[in-house]
Order: C-alpha cells, then structure tokens, then sequence
C-alpha cells in the first residue's frame, strides 16, 4: 500500500508531453501528426511552445512534474536550447521534490546523435531512439533515413550521452516469419539499455502503406503468424531479463517508463503543441475531469498561440463512464492491470459493480481475464484478444 506522502505526490504528480510535428520525411506506415516543410521558424516555435507551456500551468496549479515527454515528429530536430528552455520553465511552472524524467525521442541518423551530447546537457535524461529494425532491407521499406550501422552507432553515442536508453523495433514485416524475428530481436536484446518497445505493423488508413495495401500491393502477416511473432517477441524478452509491464512495452526492474505509466494508470497529463491531447482535474472523486485537444495543423497551431496565447481546440468535461472507459483501456493493457485501490481512487468503485457482472464472469471463466485481491488484469491469452475484450467488457 502507498504511504500517505506516496499517494498524496501521486495525487499531486503531472506529466507533461510537449509535441514537436514536423519530420525530415514522412514513413509510410506512420498515422501521426507529423509533416514534412521546407523552412521551420525555429524561434517563432520556441516561443509559442513557451506561451503554451505558461497558459497550461496557469490551468494547473499546486502540481509537481513528474514527467516530461517531447514527441513527435521528430523532436531530435529541435534547437537542444529550446528544449532546455522549456525544460527550465516547466521545471520553475511544477516545482517537483525529485528529478522529473525526461524523455526526448530520435531518430539514429548521424546528424541527430551528434547533437545527443547537447540534449543531455540541456536537461533530457532519458532517449528513445526509433531503431524499428536492424535489417537494412526492412529499414529502405519501412522508409527510415538511417542504416543498420547509423543505428548502432547512434545507440552507442546514447548510451554514452544518458543515463536511460530505450529504443522501438517494428514487426510483423512483410514475410517476416517468427525465425528470423527471433533472430533480429536477440540480436537487438544484446544492445539493449534497460528498456524497448516493440510494435506490430498495422495498415491505418491515410498512410502510404494503405493505399499500397489496398492495391493489393502490400501484404503483412496473417493473424497466426503475427498471434506467433508476438508469442516469440514475450519468450524472446523474458528470457533476456525484460519484464513485459505493458503489451508493447518492456523492461528491466526499475526502468518502466515514468511517463508512460501516468497515461496508462490515469493519471493527469498536458499536452502542447499541434494536436496534443491532455486530461487535467479529477484527481479524487467527485472532482471532474476535463480533456482537451489543440489544434492539429503546425500553422494553425502557431497562429493561434501568436493572437490569442493557446491553441485549444476542443475542450470537454468527461462523464463517468467516458472516464471508465478510458481507465479500463488504459490500465488492462498493464500486466498489473488495474488495481482495485486505483479505481477506488480515481472513480470511487468497484470492479464487481463497475461492469456487467455476466460478461466479467465469462471472460474469467473463459481465462480472459484474472481477478482477485489485487484488481483485473489480462492473462497471456487475453492480452492477444484485447481489441476484441474491450468492447464486450465496456458493453460497446
């Protein structure tokens, strides 16, 4: 059980994602908010993430920063100065009792880890480098900058510049077979820091990769297969010492992503920057919680912060159980899954009562899904099914 200070620095905790969109080039397979320009203002955005950065914490006093995320796009792109100055000002917004982790993702080309040295100096403890592969095959079809050398280069110079590493890997690649992913992925263990992701590709509409698909000009792996590539992905993990603590995510005792884990426990979030999402409020019952999302479009996003100082474009009050939903999505794909004092907390209920008792039971009996003394997680089989659990546990 949490202490009191515990619970009440929890309570108090808020982790910050800052959004940098723009990109060298777009991947094929990528659905985020990110675009390719010739020419970036760099200190028109420098400004106008500050202004962002002074209208969030005017909405969000008496906090402390636990965490601070700059994603993207590619935010290794971004002046190491400017990201220290936002560092320095969140930082002075959210005073925090403890260093706050702070994340930046890269890219391994040899321009952006020559510029590691300086993130760290700025203040970034912790980079997660997007290697997604160490065949230089799949790197040209996955439409990557660098090469299998360039990434291993990169990790080197990261592991060197940070005290935290951590890097994403693709698979379920076109002809892919769990052999050869075994392969890539202990090879890839071998480098490891205390920490990775690994994602199966997926077609999402709007992407290259989906106009190829459905011109039949692209094929992935079937279910089995892919059900097989991640089977071989949790052995293949576990066996190196990574603990899987999220269905895409692993690590060594101690190295779970802060940052990450405050999304998936529900806790409160700010987002800045085009097209970033935040929940703020609603840190105990009865108090509401609100979500906001800003401006999607970089141009629209910066001409909104330059006349009026924030670029929020929707604003919500959650009701109960959107606020369910989305505690439940985020936290069964934990493996400790959602604990029976995190609802209690967040939502004042109980999991025997906050779902329909017949379909609980169904899926437990049908070893979905575990409950006892702890809370409700998935069991292994279960976590292959979450898409298909979620809507039925929900009653969607």
């Amino acid at each position: 059980m949490p202490t009191a200070s515990e619970k009440e620095r929890e309570e108090a905790g808020l982790a910050l994602y800052v959004h940098w969109p723009f990109c060298l080039s777009k991947c094929p397979y990528c659905d985020f908010n990110s675009h390719v320009r010739e020419g970036v203002a760099p200190e028109r955005w420098e400004r106008a993430l500050l202004a962002a950065l002074d209208r969030a914490a005017a909405d969000t006093p008496g906090r402390q920063l636990t965490s601070l995320f700059f994603g993207g796009g590619t935010p290794s792109l971004m002046a190491p100065l400017t990201v220290a100055r936002l560092i320095e000002r969140a930082k002075a917004h959210w005073p925090a009792g403890e260093d706050p982790e702070i994340t930046l993702e890269a890219n391994p080309t040899s321009v952006e880890a020559g510029r590691f040295k300086a993130f760290a100096e700025a203040g970034v403890n912790r980079l997660s480098l997007g290697i997604q592969a160490l065949r230089d095959p799949a790197l040209r079809f996955l439409g990557r900058e660098h090469s299998v050398r360039e990434a291993l280069a990169a990790l080197d110079i990261a592991k060197a510049a940070f005290g935290r590493v951590s890097f994403d890997l693709i698979y379920a690649r076109p002809d892919q077979t769990p052999a050869d992913w075994r392969t890539e992925l202990e090879e890839a263990l071998a480098l490891a820091g205390g920490h990775f992701s690994v994602y199966q590709l997926t077609i999402e509409p709007g992407t290259a990769f989906f106009q190829q698909h459905r011109a039949g000009a692209l094929a992935t792996p079937d279910a089995t297969t892919g059900a097989r590539l991640y089977e071989t992905t949790q052995a293949v993990a576990e066996a190196a010492g990574f603990s899987a603590y999220e269905i895409s995510n692993h690590a060594k005792p101690g190295e779970e992503c802060r940052h990450n884990l405050a999304y998936w426990r529900g806790e409160e979030y700010i987002g800045i920057g085009p097209g970033a999402h935040g929940r703020v409020g609603g840190r105990t019952p009865p108090e509401a919680r609100r979500s906001r999302q800003e401006i999607r479009l970089p141009e629209r996003w910066l001409a909104a912060i330059e006349r009026q100082g924030h670029a929020i474009e929707a604003e919500a009050i959650l009701t109960p159980e959107d606020r369910l939903a989305e505690f439940t999505m985020m936290a069964l794909r934990l493996r400790d899954g959602m604990t029976r004092t995190g609802l209690r907390r967040k939502l004042g209920l109980e999991i025997e009562t906050a779902f329909p008792t017949g379909v609980l039971s169904a899926l437990i009996v049908g070893d979905f899904l575990v409950l006892d003394d702890r809370g409700l997680r998935m069991t292994a089989k279960g976590r292959l099914r979450l898409d298909a659990i979620l809507p039925r546990l929900l009653g969607d």
